[in-house]
């Protein structure tokens, strides 16, 4: 394939942005043919390499430094190895950065204006550079220094309050999501913010600073939840696995595993009722709409707990899905993506690494009809291209490569 016909075929990246609210932005607009480089500490790199196990293993079986999350972040882009604290490392960094249309970055506030490349810095220099600055608070406000984690804002975010089982129930007690959201959504964010930015660049030929914090994509996520609070209602809780606004929608055991029923309409739950044998519960006035469903929430998780358990997942999987019941099983992550509908959508995928050549990667759940994501590069090795970087971007020479590497800038 032409990744010269990929949207983003031109656009220069340069990435020093740390394990995932960053990596995952600047991967999304790689797989889009943005050509991103990957500036990292020599000897460390990123801090997730070390973040396994399971990690890739060398030829004598042994671990390697390719953790596997490292790796579901970083596909499509080159790495190269600089010592941010060498005056030749900065100055380095610098060089690149004028040839870049995006500076990504999350070292803490205030951070990289000990080695020259703080945002306002760099622009005043280069006034067409976007730079994003990804930090766990924002670059304002009284909790600008402190350092960010997609934990702490998962607690701090209100996300925690109402993940979990709810009180009264075994286990209740507010949980984090299973994987990274804060960090996720910022990524996300951080990704369309860009091509705004470069939308913008490309009509004035002005760059600016986009500041992105981890606590703001996680009050913004909180979506109907934020809302409902903001316009005075009562306080949202945690529901488990129910939703607060409409019943039953939510999990169940069957016999012998766990499946979702998801009624979204007083039609639907009549079909349900039908569909367990019990009729009458669409005719009792507890649960004849949704808003007295959700009253009587519990009685009728109840009811229809009983009537599951008797028989298999499978067997009321069928037998719903035959009633136009929205239901699905409750999957592993290993069963998730060797499903039929993933393998159809191509959501799982395979890079050439040096240490696995069918290294099997999630896909970019984006299609396009004229222009579909390529799979280039796996995850760089540190400092894989770090000659191949500095002859491309700056024209250097393979003697000024070596004295840069005997200065110790360049790992």
């Amino acid at each position: 394939m032409n990744s010269a016909l990929l949207p983003l075929s031109g656009v220069r990246i340069l990435d020093l942005s740390r394990v995932l609210a960053g990596p995952w932005s600047t991967q999304m607009l790689a797989d889009l043919g943005a050509d991103v480089i990957k500036v990292e500490r020599p000897g460390r790199g990123d801090d997730t390499r070390a973040w396994g196990p399971p990690f890739l293993r060398e030829a004598d079986g042994q671990d390697s430094a390719e953790s596997a999350y490292f790796l579901c972040a970083n596909r499509n882009k080159r790495s190269i190895t600089v010592d941010l604290a060498h005056p030749q490392g900065q100055a380095l960094v610098r060089e690149l950065a004028a040839r870049a249309d995006i500076l990504v970055e999350n070292f803490k506030v205030g951070d990289l204006a000990r080695y020259g490349l703080a945002p306002a810095q760099l622009q005043a220099d280069f006034p067409a550079l976007i730079v994003c600055s990804i930090t766990g608070f924002g670059q304002t406000g009284p909790w600008a220094e402190r350092p960010g984690y997609d934990f702490v804002v998962q607690g701090l975010g209100g996300l925690m309050s109402v993940t979990g089982a709810a009180d009264g129930e075994a286990g209740a007690g507010p949980q984090k999501v299973g994987v990274a959201v804060a960090d996720l959504f910022t990524g996300m964010n951080a990704s369309v913010a860009m091509l705004a930015a470069l939308r913008h660049r490309d009509r004035t030929g002005q760059g600016q600073h986009i500041d992105l914090a981890l606590l703001d994509s996680q009050l913004a996520m909180l979506a109907n939840l934020g809302s409902q609070s903001l316009c005075g209602g009562a306080q949202p809780t945690r529901q488990g696995n129910a939703h607060p606004s409409i019943a039953p929608y939510q999990s169940y055991a069957a016999a012998d595993g766990h499946l979702i029923i998801a009624v979204g309409n007083d039609r639907q739950f009549e079909r349900l009722a039908q569909t367990l044998n019990q009729p009458q519960l669409a005719q009792d006035p507890r649960y004849r709409t949704n808003s007295a469903r959700v009253a009587h929430r519990a009685e009728l998780a109840e009811a229809i707990q009983q009537v599951l358990q008797q028989s298999t997942r499978a067997h009321w999987l069928t037998q719903l899905e035959i009633a136009g019941v929205p239901c699905a099983p409750i999957e592993t992550v290993e069963a998730a993506l060797a499903s039929p509908q993933a393998e159809a959508r191509g959501m799982v995928v395979q890079l050439d690494h040096p240490l696995e050549p069918a290294l099997r990667q999630v896909g970019n759940p984006i299609k396009f009809s004229g222009t579909p994501i390529q799979y280039r590069l796996a995850p760089p090795r540190l400092g894989q291209h770090s000659d191949e970087i500095l002859k491309e971007w700056l024209e250097t020479s393979p003697e000024a490569i070596a004295e840069w590497r005997r200065s110790g800038a360049l790992g």
